[in-house]
């Protein structure tokens, strides 16, 4: 199975944590890499102030939720030109038995939003120990 895939529309039971609570709606951009110790998840969230940013686990769909707007600028201000357009920013996947969703860290900064998902132990590459036998042999 895999670890982590993308929860799509067709999906036929949609993902439990809330849905996204405007009419704009974005799907930021990401890269998700494996390591042996289990998998990154780097999202660009720009414009996405901490306090707007939200990560929850719930029944194994992973959603990331982050919200844009320009409340921040003055009332004075005119706003000249736009790329980090205002709205909700929105993804959810959902994690196979791989992922220990219990182990799950987030970190924010400048904007991107890295996620470590550990693999459970039971997907962790071993080493099986070998034993010899040393008894000498009969006959």
């Amino acid at each position: 199975m895999t670890p982590v895939r993308h929860w799509t529309e067709s999906e036929t039971s949609p993902p439990k944590a809330d849905a996204p609570r405007s009419a704009n709606v974005y799907t930021p951009p990401l890269d998700i890499h494996e390591t042996p110790e289990g998998l990154v998840l780097e999202a660009d969230l720009p414009g996405v102030p901490p306090d707007q940013l939200e990560v929850r686990v719930e029944q194994n769909v992973l959603t990331i939720y982050g919200k844009v707007d320009w409340s921040h600028l003055p009332t004075e201000a005119r706003l000249i030109y736009e790329e980090v357009l205002p709205g909700d920013y929105y993804r959810s996947f959902i994690l196979g038995d791989e992922v220990d969703t219990e182990r799950i860290s987030a970190d924010f900064n400048n904007g991107v939003l890295r996620l470590i998902l550990p693999k459970a132990a039971k997907a962790r590459p071993r080493k099986i120990e070998i034993r010899t036998s040393t008894s000498s042999p009969t006959g």
